[in-house]
């Protein structure tokens, strides 16, 4: 079920892009998950608008998953899905992992280049 957020909700906003087939499938995992907080899941692909909630370009979107969290704080790439998966019954012990001094840095280096690299190969393959 997708939901959108309105500016008075405090649930967890993701805002990811679905014409990216590996984004989506990871998206569709999550959304499939049982989660401790209402989560809107925002597809940018759909909805180009969408993107005007947050301080980001639809093309850095596409890009990078964003979230905004309950207090409205945004996070964007290997953040948001701390958030996600500190929601998450089964997933929340990498959270703990990816949010450890040594591994954050790290982590968030690999998923900025992982992110960069199938952004390039989803505009060879015009998915959008």
């Amino acid at each position: 079920m997708q939901h959108q957020q309105d500016n008075d909700s405090r649930e967890i906003c993701v805002y990811y892009n679905s014409a990216c087939p590996v984004c989506n499938a990871g998206i569709e995992y999550q959304k499939r998950k049982k989660l401790e907080a209402d989560i809107a899941w925002n597809d940018i692909h759909t909805d180009n608008h969408l993107v005007e909630r947050l301080s980001s370009d639809l093309e850095t979107v596409r890009k990078y998953l964003h979230l905004t969290d309950q207090q409205g704080q945004l996070h964007v790439g290997i953040d948001a899905f701390i958030i996600i998966w500190k929601n998450s019954h089964n997933q929340a012990y990498l959270a703990k992992i990816f949010s450890w001094p040594l591994i954050h840095p790290v982590a968030t280096i690999t998923y900025r280049a992982f992110a960069k690299a199938l952004y390039r190969w989803n505009r060879r393959k015009k998915h959008w």
